[in-house]
């Protein structure tokens, strides 16, 4: 196998190109701080509107399931506009799904605005990657779906725990209106530097089902439902793994947390680098195999803060590998046609996995505790590599008997 990518030292972006793609990453720096500050503000929440914390963390599955079917309908009903529209579009109803959220006077209005939320973002993000991958040359393209990647990361970083600061220090409505003005602003940077000349592609539910119905491609999406299902069942009992396990208390939770935040970005910024120079099933595995060995290694470090603080390091720089690559790689199998559909489909593959992850991490961790987390954690990620395999299989066999692949037209 040939692990290199080609032509490496012809990649070039210019600066407007740059530009531009920090202004998609600023979108999706918002976009991801907005989605998750619920679960960093579930006290400030409950607090202002006089909910349980039950109530709260319910938000954040509402704005999940909305994502997770409004990520592949957008596409089809409107993946006919110009994707930075579509991103313009989504920056706008997701901006006045937090100012609803600010707004809203009971439990029924908060949910809505969660749902409107979700739609706006099912336009954010999917078409972010899309259409920078679509602003640079071929071989530029690990290195720009890396940048606007970034954002995410940041968000990881500061924008969750700043989120958290201010809702707790001025409330969660003062919150959700920042939220509102930084998707203005986001939009505001894009429709100045972002050039409008990637055409939408028009989607049909056929398509949807001709995209799952091909093996390379579903494969493909299972890689990222088990990743996500691994890395968030771990991550979502972070804090009470690190209480009963490692004995912390919340600041060595709010330390974890940043290192993971800032050990997740330098990962971003090699992937960028590294994508020059290997191909995305190479970045795949590579990370897959630190993710794994790593979290064995969590699993026999003694009761010390700092080596577990040590070992997420590792953790964080690997899973931030992954997810920056694995859409470069469904934005390379794709054709140009559905290549809007198949990266909205990741990112539904993506919420399912978190929300399965979750789930069965949340239904582990009473009955087997810390080590049956990490088990299923690992499993999860052992069935990552093994649809990685089966989809690069299919792959190769699909390049290598092209006229079988062939659909008649309709």
């Amino acid at each position: 196998m040939n692990l290199k990518a080609e032509h490496p030292m012809n990649s070039q972006i210019t600066p407007a190109q740059r530009r531009a793609l920090w202004a998609l990453s600023l979108a999706y720096f918002v976009q991801a701080t907005g989605a998750l500050s619920v679960a960093g503000s579930l006290a400030a929440i409950s607090t202002q509107w006089g909910l349980s914390d039950s109530e709260s963390a319910r938000l954040l599955a509402i704005f999940g399931v909305t994502f997770a079917l409004g990520a592949p309908l957008g596409q089809v009903f409107l993946g006919h506009m110009m994707r930075r529209n579509q991103v313009l579009t989504g920056m706008a109803v997701f901006g006045a799904g937090a100012l609803l959220f600010a707004l809203a006077p009971d439990y029924r209005t908060l949910a809505l605005s969660r749902v409107v939320m979700g739609l706006g973002a099912a336009l954010i993000g999917p078409v972010l990657v899309a259409l920078g991958s679509e602003l640079v040359k071929q071989e530029d393209r690990g290195s720009a779906i890396a940048t606007v990647l970034l954002g995410v990361s940041l968000a990881s970083m500061a924008g969750i725990p700043l989120a958290a600061w201010v809702a707790n220090l001025w409330g969660a409505r003062v919150l959700f209106i920042a939220v509102a003005i930084a998707s203005l602003a986001a939009a505001t940077a894009i429709w100045l530097v972002v050039p409008n000349q990637a055409a939408g592609v028009p989607v049909r539910f056929r398509q949807v089902g001709q995209v799952l119905a091909d093996g390379k491609s579903l494969t493909a999406f299972l890689v990222v439902f088990f990743i996500t299902a691994g890395v968030y069942g771990m991550y979502a009992f972070i804090s009470p793994i690190i209480r009963d396990s490692w004995h912390g208390d919340a600041n060595h939770v709010s330390l974890a947390l940043t290192i993971i935040g800032v050990a997740g970005c330098v990962g971003n910024l090699f992937v960028g680098r590294a994508a020059r120079y290997f191909r995305a099933e190479a970045l795949l595995m590579f990370g897959l195999a630190v993710l794994v060995a790593d979290m064995l290694i969590i699993m026999t470090l003694p009761g010390k803060l700092a080596l577990l603080y040590l070992a997420l390091v590792f953790w964080a720089f690997a899973t931030d590998i992954l997810w920056p690559t694995q859409q470069r790689r469904i934005v390379e199998i794709s054709n140009a046609s559905l290549r809007g559909i198949s990266l909205a489909l990741t990112s539904a593959f993506m919420f399912c996995g978190i929300g399965f992850g979750s789930a069965v991490a949340a239904w582990i961790y009473p009955v087997a505790g810390f080590y049956g987390v990490m088990i299923s954690a690992i499993g999860f990620l052992l069935l990552a590599l093994a649809s990685l395999k089966a989809s690069e299989y299919l792959r190769r066999r699909e390049a290598a008997h092209p006229d079988a692949n062939v659909c008649p037209a309709r």
